[in-house]
């Protein structure tokens, strides 16, 4: 049923610094990264989401979101989460189970390029079971050559509001 990673997110605590690490240091390209500017319950944000690829096809992936405190114990969604790859069918077939036994079951979320539901672990991690929608690869591909515009517009808008 897991088909392998899709990508593992962790909390930055600037996109422009991580990205001249996993791109300049170790070599992972940016191939993705958006704002988002409100969370699937509801709230306000304004948060960058920026995605390193392996050479699998897997990703490590960050979110810089400076209006949300970051403490490690203290996790929240965006800090986070491991995400392991599954079909359409299993990703449906997983959220009528985690419903049926009464887990906390959020989803299924439609992102553009892939569709989640979420559960957390008995450490109270978050595992995010995600499944690719038709066209993921194109999207991708096109999301790849506006990456390093989005990150630009992030740090510019970012230096301006600190100004």
């Amino acid at each position: 049923m897991l088909k392998g990673l899709h990508h593992n997110a962790y909390r930055c605590r600037d996109s422009e610094e991580t990205r001249k690490f996993y791109s300049d240091f170790l070599g992972l390209p940016l191939v993705q990264a958006f704002q988002i500017h409100e969370t699937k319950s509801g709230r306000a944000t304004k948060t960058l989401h920026s995605f390193y690829q392996m050479d699998d096809g897997s990703c490590l992936a960050f979110f810089e979101a400076p209006d949300m405190p970051f403490a490690f114990k203290d996790q929240h969604d965006f800090d986070l989460h491991i995400a392991l790859e599954v079909s359409q069918q299993d990703l449906h077939t997983m959220f009528a189970k985690g419903k049926a036994a009464g887990m906390q079951t959020r989803g299924i979320s439609d992102h553009g390029f892939i569709d989640s539901i979420y559960f957390r672990d008995p450490n109270g991690y978050v595992i995010e079971l995600t499944a690719k929608r038709d066209g993921h690869d194109a999207y991708m591909q096109a999301a790849h050559a506006s990456a390093h515009q989005v990150l630009a517009q992030w740090q510019a808008e970012k230096v301006a509001s600190a100004a």
